[in-house]
């Protein structure tokens, strides 16, 4: 069954009161990273007898949260990030907020009018503390991961998909940078393996970015945070950073 198929039956099993919300709504809304099997998140304003593979919170939501995604009600992305950033842990909410940003750009804005609406709710501090931290320039759950750490570490925070520029034309775009300081950071992950082409092309840009002045870590899956936390400072420390 696809994601639509589980959400469309959560909803009905919930005898169509109940809305969709969380990691189901932002997959039904196109960001990338959700399972079809992840279990359906719904907020209703009754109680919802429970159920196998549905999270049915009884949570208030005004006529202007919903809308529909293929005919079936979905809150609207800044409610979605509303739940996500408060039902969730901090870094998996901060990626499951990147991807949602990524495909679906919504307003900070209006996820604290949200807050105001709802002072009581429970999570707030939570959604209070991953709502910077969020960017939708992450390719991808690594990525976000990547830049926490950098972040976590005391180092300064880095802007996501870098351009390089050879003059007017960019060579390449490097997942997270310092601009200022010409350092870049690269997650190589499964490339390899999986799309050799690109990782060609990739390893025979390299030379190319260095002679324009950059220093790029490539950090692999394999890396212990420590050993990539040590190769940023080292390069953002040779740039001219001071902590």
């Amino acid at each position: 069954m696809t994601l639509w198929d589980r959400a469309k039956a959560a909803w009905l099993a919930t005898g169509r009161q109940a809305v969709i919300t969380g990691v189901a709504a932002s997959g039904l809304y196109g960001a990338s990273w959700v399972d079809a099997n992840t279990a359906i998140e719904l907020i209703s304003p009754r109680h919802a007898r429970p159920q196998p593979g549905l999270v049915v919170r009884q949570e208030s939501f005004a006529p202007d949260e919903v809308t529909t995604v293929a005919g079936i009600p979905v809150v609207v992305r800044a409610r979605a990030a509303f739940d996500l950033g408060r039902h969730l842990d901090r870094d998996e909410s901060i990626a499951r907020l990147d991807a949602l940003m990524r495909n679906q750009v919504f307003s900070a804005e209006d996820v604290l009018l949200l807050a105001k609406r709802y002072p009581g709710v429970r999570g707030l501090k939570r959604l209070f503390g991953v709502l910077p931290l969020v960017d939708g320039g992450a390719a991808s759950p690594q990525e976000t991961r990547l830049r926490l750490l950098y972040v976590g570490a005391g180092l300064p925070r880095p802007a996501t998909q870098v351009p390089v520029y050879d003059g007017w034309r960019a060579v390449r775009v490097l997942d997270l940078g310092w601009e200022h300081f010409r350092v870049g950071s690269e997650y190589d992950g499964d490339v390899h393996r999986t799309d050799r082409r690109a990782y060609v092309k990739d390893v025979r840009l390299r030379p190319i970015v260095e002679r324009l002045g950059w220093a790029v870590d490539h950090v692999l899956k394999e890396d212990a945070d420590d050993e990539i936390i040590a190769r940023a400072k080292r390069l953002l420390l040779s740039r001219g950073w001071k902590p």
